[in-house]
């Protein structure tokens, strides 16, 4: 059984009305929510950048 991290931080993210909009509605219409996608986006990021030889 995986062992699921605890979710105790939250990161406020400013972005305009229609935006949000757009992006709640599209997470509805794949049966997802925003924060989950949000979630994935960031692990993602983590990983590609993790993963990308280090510039000197």
């Amino acid at each position: 059984m995986k062992k699921v991290k605890q979710k105790n931080s939250q990161l406020l993210v400013r972005i305009n009305d229609q935006e949000r909009a757009e992006f709640i509605n599209l997470c509805e219409e794949l049966d997802t929510s925003a924060a989950r996608e949000v979630r994935r986006f960031i692990r993602e990021f983590i990983a590609q950048h993790y993963a990308a030889p280090q510039k000197e």
